[in-house]
């Protein structure tokens, strides 16, 4: 009929997937599902570790087949005949297949091999996809040789050598420094915009989704919620706040106890101050009495898609607030002493300087956040850290011992949560524990005891008997830190201990972080969200091997204020300080 809509690209009713587990029930990964994307939009699907989304991409790519229901994309049931949709799609999952000892033009003509993209279509597709994630002076480059921002950029362009119908992305940005992130959403708002192409993508970050045409939250395997992410904002109208702390209270203190309050949904720093959502509509002030909040400054603020969110869930899921920690053998809280010492600290690889005499210093008891974009060299410098990596030069003491001279002994007091979770799938999460307890030298009644607390306090009693490899990403985030800390560590080394974390678990590991400052535990960080910053008592932004800037977040942001940012937050700080650097560079 003339004028008539046409259909959604994908259209899901009723749709169901079960996974089968050995000797237990099976897994519900979609249980009833119905949604829609429509043609010409960009679409999010949101949701917890587990909610299905990673199914749900899998199953429209046509890549596994749903156990019941339809599913429909481009007006062709997938379940029929799958080649057909793959055939005018375009698919990147999570671990995007690059082949690192090929260059980025090689890993170009490969995938332009594999869907028969002929010499004159490369031709004319090329330099487009170059220009549009500046990759041209990268071309003979090898892919492993390229930072992780650069490498998902590849992949992208790659996904894209085909003109396709469909863009399916699944968390196109984990594991990407806030530059790379914005230019990632650049490229892929311009094909959008420009192109008129379908974009179906998976985040774990919810500002990503509040720029979507349409966002669809799902959880253990239902849709909770779909349409404008305003719609879902607007269930927080009323009830969102910000508070500012004392002047002897920093922000993640008060965060910590807004967030054992149960009128409290949610509460999390933000620029100095602390956004809260209430669990209903009601003055700032809250009821009579005793209150968190008496003699703060709190201020009404415009629901956000992450208010929305978070109430969402607290309204239709069985979850618990999040969780401090209590260490067994409290060593007081932040003193001025060093627990950590670095001195023009060098790393050098041939010719390559990966780390340029690096200096800082930080407290015991401090929460120390180490920033940079995708190869700035912090993650060398973590690695010197923890020992795991020889210094070419300086100096470098860990709870007083030199790293450099004594690296076992400097081992023996510190903690670390390696990036990928150094776990053992295939053990079970008690196994993990006993294998982790005895490596730190832990035996008969204290490993008992050590694991004990390990199991109470991050509570991993369900889980005991699950391999470490069936657990979600929250729980394996919280077996990790179990492990590094059974040995009572005065410090704790988290290298991006959140990536891909859902905005639930990012809530439950930096509470449990906050009791560990609280009690004397200094914890050093790497990260790349950049909410997360702020959490820090001070933080340090690398680029190129060197600091940029150094101090606590207010004075970061301070530094990065300009006339076109007069109140910058933390990410827009952190891409202005090392655009500014970078662009200081280029003029020498």
């Amino acid at each position: 009929m003339s004028g008539a809509a046409p259909a959604p690209a994908l259209i899901a009713r009723d749709l169901r997937k079960l996974f089968a587990r050995p000797n237990e029930p099976a897994v519900r990964a979609l249980d009833g599902v119905a949604l829609e994307a429509h043609h010409g939009e960009l679409t999010a699907l949101v949701g917890p570790d587990g909610a299905g989304k990673t199914t749900l991409l899998r199953l429209a790519a046509g890549l596994m087949r749903a156990d019941g229901g339809v599913l429909t994309v481009l007006g062709v049931d997938v379940a029929a005949d799958p080649q057909q949709v793959q055939d005018r799609i375009s698919y990147m999952p999570q671990r995007f297949g690059l082949y690192e000892d090929l260059s980025v033009a090689e890993n170009l003509d490969l995938y332009a091999d594999l869907h028969g993209v002929s010499a004159a279509e490369r031709a004319q597709r090329y330099p487009g996809l170059m220009e549009m994630t500046a990759l041209a002076p990268f071309r003979s480059r090898l892919a492993g040789q390229l930072s992780g921002g650069m490498k998902q950029k590849l992949g992208l362009a790659c996904t894209l050598v085909r003109s396709p119908e469909l863009l399916l992305l699944d968390e196109p940005t984990v594991g990407v420094d806030p530059l790379s992130r914005r230019e990632l959403w650049d490229i892929v708002r311009r094909l959008v915009a420009e192109q008129g192409l379908t974009v179906l993508l998976s985040t774990a970050y919810l500002d990503e989704a509040e720029r979507c045409s349409r966002a669809i939250v799902l959880h253990q395997g239902k849709v909770l919620s779909q349409g404008p992410p305003a719609e879902l904002a607007a269930r927080a109208a009323g009830r969102s706040f910000v508070a500012t702390p004392a002047a002897n209270q920093s922000a993640r203190a008060l965060q910590a106890r807004l967030l054992d309050r149960s009128d409290i949904i949610d509460a999390v720093p933000d620029g100095g101050r602390v956004r809260f959502v209430r669990d209903a509509p009601q003055a700032p002030g809250g009821p009579s009495g005793p209150d968190v909040l008496q003699g703060l400054t709190v201020q009404p603020v415009p629901p956000r898609y992450e208010d929305g969110f978070m109430l969402l869930l607290h309204d239709n899921a069985d979850r618990e607030p999040p969780k401090s920690i209590v260490v067994a053998r409290p060593v007081g809280g932040m003193t001025d002493a060093a627990a950590v010492q670095v001195r023009q600290l060098t790393k050098t690889f041939g010719r390559f300087t990966a780390v340029d005499r690096v200096s800082f210093e930080v407290r015991r008891g401090e929460i120390f956040g180490l920033l940079g974009p995708n190869g700035a060299g912090k993650t060398t410098t973590f690695r010197m850290l923890c020992g795991l990596l020889a210094p070419s030069a300086g100096e470098l003491k860990v709870a007083g011992v030199d790293v450099r001279h004594a690296p076992a002994a400097a081992r023996e007091r510190f903690g670390y949560v390696a990036q990928k979770f150094s776990l053992y799938g295939p053990l079970s999460v008690m196994e993990n524990l006993e294998f982790f307890a005895s490596a730190y030298g832990l035996r008969r009644e204290r490993k008992r005891t050590r694991i004990a607390w390990a199991m109470e306090q991050f509570e991993l009693g369900a889980h005991a008997d699950a391999t470490s490899s069936q657990l979600p990403g929250g729980y394996k985030q919280r077996l990790a830190m179990a492990a590094a800390l059974l040995h009572e560590p005065e410090i704790l080394f988290l290298d991006e201990p959140t990536s891909g974390a859902d905005p639930l678990a990012r809530r439950a590991f930096w509470r449990r972080i906050t009791t560990l400052a609280e009690q004397g535990v200094t914890v050093i960080v790497t990260t790349h969200f950049m909410q997360e910053a702020e959490y820090c008592d001070r933080i340090a932004i690398m680029d190129a091997g060197q600091v940029l800037a150094q101090g606590s977040p207010a004075a970061v942001r301070e530094s990065a204020r300009s006339t076109a940012a007069p109140e910058p937050d933390m990410e827009e700080a952190f891409i202005a300080i090392v655009e500014r650097a970078r662009r200081q560079q280029v003029a020498v």
